[in-house]
């Protein structure tokens, strides 16, 4: 039987794990794993938890593409995205499905609703029907899900974070930096002339790109050493009406703050319309900052300053990098950090006026 050494050599090839390769792994014989695959309980105990066990930790995703189309690749690639309501995302996944339909290529979403869990059985059944690539949303998986994206044989991109340590990332990243993003948001509204800053950030317990821009805002706070840091963070989606209850919140036990940073616009909208309620001047009382240039944010009143998340950009990235692979470019594994936008509107005092 290969040692587990061995099996994380295997597992970093740039081939697809076959069952042969689970078979000698384990140290029974291919019919034995596919009986295993097809029945398990006509394997003994012992062998079943073995290959169980080996199967982990390759990451092998059974082949279902019947008879002589075994080996080949579908032309499909895999997109798995946190959730479809935020329009960000919508944006990159349109600019993907854009250019992999112009090469040929025809993308299968999948949505994980931000649990690791739900992730690893989409990317477990899409890796079944071999597809061309794969293409993953920030790097917090199972460690399943990271067995079965560096075993696939197949390019990977995750997208919308960079790592932050070296080997976090399985292949290709292309994305930004969220904590760069809550320090930007943090440092505008101190070099705008607030010296109270607070945060409010929702859904933060599963996606944590929202905890790295908290993590940013506290930061800058830090450095800037004028308060302690004041961030209200909840596991409720971002919504309106969430935005409206964290700043009352706030409000109500920090009456003399001076800004807020938002980890969403939604939320931002409803700081705006919760400020408005309690008779207070945007920017001049508060000054207030979102993430995302989501549609509304140039038309509600006022004008709200946000930072724009270079969307298209990560999908046109994406693509081109998994296009060139399959193509036979050699690509290697590569982390392309892109830039965010400050977009300055009416609900910030212009820089250094107060």
């Amino acid at each position: 039987m290969q040692t587990t050494e061995t099996r994380k050599r295997t597992r970093r090839g740039t081939q697809r794990v076959t069952m042969t390769d689970v078979a000698n792994a384990a140290d029974v014989s291919p019919s034995t794993v596919s009986l295993y695959l097809r029945r398990p309980g006509a394997v003994s105990r012992h062998l079943a938890e073995r290959i169980a066990r080996v199967i982990d930790e390759m990451g092998y995703v059974p082949n279902l593409v019947a008879g002589s189309l075994a080996a080949a690749r579908s032309r499909t690639v895999g997109v798995i995205l946190p959730s479809i309501l935020n329009s960000f995302f919508a944006e990159t996944y349109n600019t993907l499905q854009g250019m992999f339909q112009a090469a040929h290529y025809q993308t299968l979403l999948g949505v994980s609703e931000f649990s690791p869990e739900e992730e690893e059985s989409l990317i477990r059944a899409f890796l079944a029907w071999s597809p061309a690539a794969m293409v993953v949303t920030g790097f917090h998986h199972t460690e399943r899900t990271r067995a079965m994206l560096a075993s696939c044989g197949v390019p990977v991109v995750e997208m919308w974070d960079m790592p932050s340590h070296p080997g976090e990332a399985v292949g290709i990243s292309v994305g930004f930096s969220h904590f760069e993003v809550g320090r930007m948001q943090t440092s505008h509204l101190y070099d705008q002339g607030s010296r109270k800053v607070a945060y409010i950030g929702a859904a933060a317990h599963q996606d944590l790109r929202v905890r790295s821009r908290t993590d940013g805002y506290d930061a800058e706070v830090l450095r800037r050493g004028l308060h302690e840091p004041i961030d209200f963070t909840v596991p409720d989606a971002a919504t309106t009406e969430v935005g409206r209850w964290l700043i009352d919140e706030i409000l109500t036990r920090h009456p003399d703050i001076d800004g807020v940073v938002c980890s969403n616009d939604a939320l931002a909208l409803g700081v705006l319309f919760e400020v408005t309620r309690r008779d207070l001047r945007v920017p001049e009382d508060l000054a207030v900052v979102g993430f995302g240039d989501l549609p509304f944010s140039n038309s509600c009143p006022p004008p709200l300053t946000t930072v724009r998340p270079p969307q298209r950009e990560i999908g046109r990235l994406s693509a081109t990098q998994i296009l060139a692979a399959l193509d036979g470019a050699r690509i290697a594994p590569q982390h392309h950090n892109l830039d965010c936008e400050l977009v300055i509107r009416g609900s910030t005092r212009p820089v250094g006026k107060r």
